[in-house]
């Protein structure tokens, strides 16, 4: 009888064939560790002291709910279950709550940094040298002549027929000094 029910409870995987009796051992030991049920001092309460727990401890405990859990759902425990999703599913960790008052905290620092990088932009062009000659709209206006003149991109460009776009010209004109 006692062969039969081992024959019952070892897997029949070709791997767990070829591994030998150890791994059918193991197997035994693994299922019958899973079908008991973990103590209910262990799980009461186990909200508030998660987040006190040692991580040795959380995942020894996590490790345990996840082979209780591979057994029929009826047979786990009411704690047991509540457990389970408390773990996977709870407000710790990175589901965690945001302290109060982070949402402002992050806001003052968003504007600090934009001011600070506002600041630093108008310093630099503030003791940058002015632009070049190549800049000013005459320049590009001539540029524009020239473009013409030598049929620079005849089929999309200036040197097309009917073409109405600005051509080089970007800026304004240049200021007299």
């Amino acid at each position: 009888m006692f062969l039969r029910s081992i024959a019952r409870a070892a897997p029949r995987s070709p791997a767990a064939i070829r591994a030998g009796p150890i791994a059918s051992v193991n197997a035994i030991q693994a299922r019958f560790a899973s079908e008991h049920a973990i103590s209910n001092p262990t799980l009461a309460g186990i909200e508030k002291r998660w987040e006190g727990m040692p991580p040795q401890e959380q995942a020894e405990l996590w490790m345990s709910l996840r082979d209780r859990m591979k057994v029929d759902w009826h047979q786990m425990t009411l704690h047991e279950k509540k457990a389970a999703y408390w773990i996977a599913f709870g407000p710790h960790g990175p589901r965690a709550q945001a302290p109060k008052g982070e949402g402002w905290r992050i806001f003052f620092k968003v504007a600090q940094l934009t001011a600070a990088s506002v600041g630093v932009f108008y310093l630099v062009h503030m003791f940058a040298k002015p632009q070049p000659k190549t800049m000013s709209k005459e320049w590009q206006e001539a540029s524009n002549e020239y473009a013409k003149a030598e049929k620079m991109n005849p089929i999309h460009g200036i040197s097309k027929e009917g073409y109405e776009g600005p051509g080089f010209v970007q800026s304004p004109p240049l200021e007299k000094s």
